[in-house]
């Protein structure tokens, strides 16, 4: 292992004990050996409202236009209290999205996701399995405005913002998704998640793959997790492998 992947994996709180680690026995129970075994979400519908801003309305729009639609949206309470609606950073071609939660304080204030400490270590967790932010990634969040007090966005705001997203993915067309955390992979699959239960699984979204991992601010707060971070990532580097081979 190289010296500089060890020290991508201690900036995770890994060690070197994981440096040998293999993809988790899961990934092998779904057959990513040759293609990838898409599991279907659970049934188990979410109450929400439908979207205040529809999907037809940002069908059409470029880059441009979307960002111009989500910096003036008005369309549900989290707009009162935000600094800058936060869109999008990274490669707009990427064959990798990385989805969480919504903005923090830092990201309201310098308009990029994941650029406090959560964006560090979810810069060392792309490190890891040779990613870089800005190549070929693209990372977003469910919600583009802070909720106040960093709380968890309702279900009613990220269905609210949910087209954006959706606009997002058809104009990146990934060949992964990655939702970080419960909120993001809820909105993107409509159902009800349980990360501990879908770990090491891939969903569908619109014929896209979505894994699921806990979200990196969650991995500050409960450290010993970051082992079973690792083997998602394990996991998500596996199907990735999979997805690009001929």
């Amino acid at each position: 292992m190289s010296k500089q992947r060890a020290k991508v994996l201690r900036e995770m709180g890994l060690g070197p004990v994981w440096t040998l680690r293999t993809p988790p026995p899961a990934a092998a129970a779904e057959g990513l050996g040759d293609s990838v075994d898409v599991a279907a979400p659970a049934p188990v519908p979410m109450s929400v409202m439908p979207p205040a801003a529809s999907s037809q309305a940002t069908a059409a729009m470029d880059w441009d236009a979307l960002a111009m639609s989500v910096a003036a949206c008005r369309q549900c309470g989290l707009c009162e209290a935000r600094k800058q609606a936060v869109l999008g950073v990274g490669n707009r071609k990427a064959d990798w999205l990385f989805v969480g939660e919504g903005p923090g304080a830092e990201e309201d204030q310098r308009g990029e996701p994941f650029v406090g400490q959560a964006g560090k270590l979810l810069d060392a967790m792309l490190a890891a399995i040779g990613l870089r932010r800005g190549e070929d990634v693209y990372i977003a969040n469910a919600v583009k405005c802070r909720p106040p007090g960093n709380r968890t966005p309702t279900p009613e705001e990220t269905a609210t913002c949910r087209p954006y997203l959706e606009r997002q993915i058809e104009l990146i067309q990934p060949k992964l998704i990655v939702a970080l955390g419960r909120p993001a992979a809820q909105t993107l699959l409509r159902t009800e998640v349980k990360i501990g239960a879908s770990r090491g699984k891939c969903f569908d979204y619109r014929g896209i793959p979505v894994v699921i991992t806990y979200h990196p601010a969650y991995l500050l707060r409960t450290p010993l997790d970051k082992a079973l971070a690792w083997e998602d990532l394990c996991f998500m580097r596996h199907t990735m492998k999979a997805l690009k081979a001929p």
